[in-house]
């Protein structure tokens, strides 16, 4: 395993490799129940909704305005939205086939990402998988969310957790994936929605700080928008069948 690979080129959509990933288990007819930890807007819910819809998906989500405008717009009779935090999941012992984090892995805190790791384990069934993708610490967009944002201790202390699961012989094997994800925004007033005013955190924005990042952004921007690709990596722990 390894935090990042500057040689990859290969730009993949998202749900690809989660595909790939969960093609086992979906061939082998193992695929019933998901549980989504940090589920944010909920995009990647209703993707995995509409990529699986015999699947019952629980997603969970901490921060409270974000779930109750997950919950009032649901559209999809097998998502269920709840409140709760990854070291902490309500649900009994084997309860999943597959546990899903997307670029939620790093805002666990770092003194309680063994337990979120274990708490994984405790709700998957033997052979479920566990999938993790989280965005590497590098690429232009990076440099940009760093003037307000800076995760590269998060991301390496939660990568860091990852090879600490990854040798715990309650893990039957694990797999690693690198690739690039395609980024766009409309212009940056898009980019400030997104990422710089989420709910979820308070970057203290002063107005200075907004036209330093407006300055590091422009550069990008064209008739089509700022475009840019992010690198990631996908991890996946698969839980050993004697449980």
């Amino acid at each position: 395993m390894k935090i990042y690979d500057p040689s990859c080129n290969d730009v993949r959509e998202e749900m690809a490799v989660l595909e790939e990933v969960l093609a086992p288990l979906s061939a082998q007819g193992r695929l019933h129940d998901i549980l989504e930890i940090g589920c944010g807007t909920g995009d990647m819910t209703r993707r995995i909704a509409q990529a699986w819809p015999h699947v019952r998906l629980c997603a969970m989500e901490v921060d409270r305005v974000q779930l109750e405008k997950n919950q009032q717009r649901n559209r999809h009779e097998n998502i269920t939205y709840i409140e709760g935090p990854a070291e902490r999941i309500p649900h009994p012992d084997q309860s999943f086939d597959a546990v899903l984090m997307f670029k939620s892995l790093h805002h666990v805190p770092m003194s309680v990402l063994d337990r979120a790791l274990d708490e994984i384990h405790r709700v998957l069934r033997p052979g479920g998988i566990a999938y993790f993708a989280e965005p590497v610490f590098a690429g232009d967009l990076n440099e940009i969310i760093r003037l307000f944002h800076d995760e590269q201790a998060v991301r390496s202390g939660a990568f860091d957790a990852l090879m600490r699961a990854a040798g715990n012989a309650h893990w039957q094997r694990a797999s690693e994936t690198h690739y690039l994800v395609a980024v766009r925004f409309e212009n940056f007033e898009d980019f400030e929605r997104k990422v710089m005013r989420v709910t979820h955190s308070d970057f203290g924005l002063t107005p200075q700080k907004v036209d330093q990042v407006r300055s590091a952004f422009e550069p990008y921007v064209s008739n089509e928008g700022a475009h840019f690709v992010r690198p990631m990596r996908a991890n996946a722990l698969v839980k050993g069948v004697q449980g």
